[in-house]
């Protein structure tokens, strides 16, 4: 498509990725593009599964909880899409925080003529589809996906607490970084004064809240 816009790739967990597909797709109107978005918790699951099979002009991907507001793959796709074009995510939790924020982003998307389609739960909303009808049946399908979320994370929870009834059994959450690179995380901060903490947080994968814990700073 003549004048699309690109975008940069470093490579490098826990940033956004961008990765081009085949420049033409199967069914495709000429109109627009088919940009996915994959969001996975850590850098060590697999995103390719989430939307493994779809054919997509791009893809774009965070390496972040659900629940972080810290998502430069998808304020990269946001910026990206144009009138014309669909959005594919795997399931609304992957693209929204909670339900508000799935209307929100859902609603900005559609009011710009992008249209959003939901792989796991089979739901395409248009500009055009902007009914109270499927207004309903997107705050019920993203109030279940918010109320599958909290049943996991209870779950988690009494898991844990009956893990830690035998010792044992139960370690904890695994570090973010082993010994060998939180000592070179702390040698760099200390190289770079403090400075570009930002920049180091996404270089070794780990938020900058999980930086500043091991740098012991809060600042």
């Amino acid at each position: 498509m003549t004048g699309r816009r690109t975008q940069a790739n470093n490579g490098k967990a826990g940033t956004a990725q961008v990765h081009p597909a085949p420049a033409s797709v199967a069914g495709q109107p000429a109109a627009g593009q088919r940009v996915g978005y994959v969001r996975v918790s850590s850098a060590d699951q697999n995103p390719a599964r989430q939307l493994d099979g779809i054919q997509l002009h791009r893809v774009f991907k965070d390496f972040c909880t659900g629940s972080t507001t810290d998502r430069p793959g998808l304020a990269a796709v946001l910026a990206y899409l144009r009138e014309g074009d669909c959005l594919v995510v795997h399931s609304m939790d992957r693209l929204a925080r909670n339900l508000d924020d799935l209307r929100r982003i859902v609603r900005e998307l559609t009011g710009r003529g992008v249209s959003v389609e939901f792989v796991k739960e089979g739901q395409t909303f248009t500009a055009d589809g902007a009914s109270p009808m499927a207004n309903l049946m997107l705050s019920l399908l993203g109030a279940f996906a918010e109320f599958e979320r909290a049943l996991i994370r209870e779950r988690q929870r009494e898991g844990i607490a009956i893990a830690r009834q035998d010792p044992t059994k139960y370690r904890g959450r695994a570090p973010a970084l082993s010994p060998e690179r939180a000592a070179e995380l702390r040698s760099k901060d200390a190289a770079q004064g403090g400075k570009g903490r930002a920049a180091l947080a996404r270089e070794f994968g780990i938020s900058r809240q999980t930086l500043y814990h091991y740098i012991g700073s809060d600042s």
